[in-house]
């Protein structure tokens, strides 16, 4: 494309895609910041190096972008934040960032292109906590407290996946919250229901995510660690339970029950668990687990859409796709205090 037709776009630096609606994009060069999420050093067809990423904009959402006829020689690396100069293409109908220049902005600048959960993971672990606390069954309590408690630096800030639901910082302790929030609720609608089983599996489920994944400098999961790929968060949390329950000398059934829970909350072998929940708390754990799960990957599809349109396929959903009907909203409420 000749540099010479092109136009700089007068003005502050943009948001990623604000109005462009309006605007003939491929003609216009756009300049501002984002994050470099991922990248890959690729050769196209003529033997050229050129830069493959996916960059989070200061929407803090993702898109792909290109830099053409590129050898990065380590210049730059996931995490980084970056003052870029590029055209919009539209490439099999999604928009692509095409960055003709790209060089390093201050990296202090990173919490403003992560995606974060709306609420704070230091006080969603301490009402957690809290809650475990007042458990009247002393061994779950001491299970729960001390794993809870040997785990907080990361469990307060983790993910809860690499690309799929709450893969966002803080992410871990906003899924366990709602789950949580959710078993509360049906805890008094069902009073047949263990309540502090049911609580202190959800708890603990996906505790060994810390152990699974590793983390960059965005806080976002870069990763599964050489654990996370042979054993697994689930197998590696029931370890977490029967060591623990070992070390406080606790010989409780309801150790094995946990165990149980966290081995099984994926429900069916496809999805890795080892076993099929056997009892009620179990298979509830399962199904509030997958309920979260898809209520926070149909509202983060939709909410890049407009009201009214459909998404792309969305894979993870049985590949279906879905529609932005415009009639609620997207808020996101846990009240772990009540």
């Amino acid at each position: 494309m000749n540099k010479k037709s092109k136009q700089r776009k007068p003005g502050r630096k943009t948001d990623f895609l604000l109005s462009f609606c309006r605007l003939k994009v491929e003609d216009v060069i756009m300049a501002s910041f984002a994050m470099i999420k991922e990248l890959a050093e690729k050769k196209d067809k003529n033997g050229n190096g050129y830069l493959d990423m996916t960059v989070i904009g200061s929407d803090k959402k993702e898109y792909p972008a290109k830099v053409w006829r590129f050898e990065n020689n380590g210049q730059f690396e996931d995490g980084d934040v970056v003052e870029i100069e590029y055209t919009l293409d539209n490439y099999k109908g999604k928009a692509q960032l095409n960055i003709s220049s790209m060089k390093k902005a201050p990296q202090e600048m990173i919490k403003e292109f992560v995606p974060a959960a709306e609420y704070n993971g230091k006080t969603v672990f301490s009402m957690l906590l809290d809650k475990v606390n007042h458990f009247s069954d002393e061994n779950l309590k001491k299970i729960v407290s001390h794993i809870m408690l040997k785990n907080r630096e990361n469990l307060e800030v983790y993910p809860a996946a690499y690309r799929l639901h709450h893969a966002i910082v803080g992410g871990l302790m906003l899924h366990t919250a709602s789950i949580v929030e959710m078993a509360e609720k049906l805890c008094q609608i069902y009073p047949n229901i263990n309540r502090e089983l049911l609580l202190s599996g959800a708890i603990l489920h996906d505790v060994a995510k810390t152990f699974e994944m590793e983390t960059g400098k965005t806080g976002l999961c870069s990763g599964y660690t050489v654990g996370g790929e042979l054993i697994g968060h689930l197998v590696k949390g029931a370890m977490y339970i029967e060591d623990t329950a070992r070390e406080l000398g606790i010989d409780d059934e309801k150790t094995v029950l946990l165990e149980h829970m966290v081995l099984s909350h994926h429900g069916v072998p496809e999805y890795g668990s080892p076993v099929r929940p056997m009892f009620l708390e179990a298979e509830i754990l399962s199904v509030l687990d997958s309920l979260d799960a898809t209520i926070f990957e149909i509202n983060n599809a939709t909410n890049k859409i407009e009201p009214g349109k459909f998404t792309e396929r969305q894979w993870a959903l049985d590949n279906r796709k879905l529609f932005n009907h415009g009639l609620s909203s997207t808020e996101h409420k846990v009240n772990l205090g009540e």
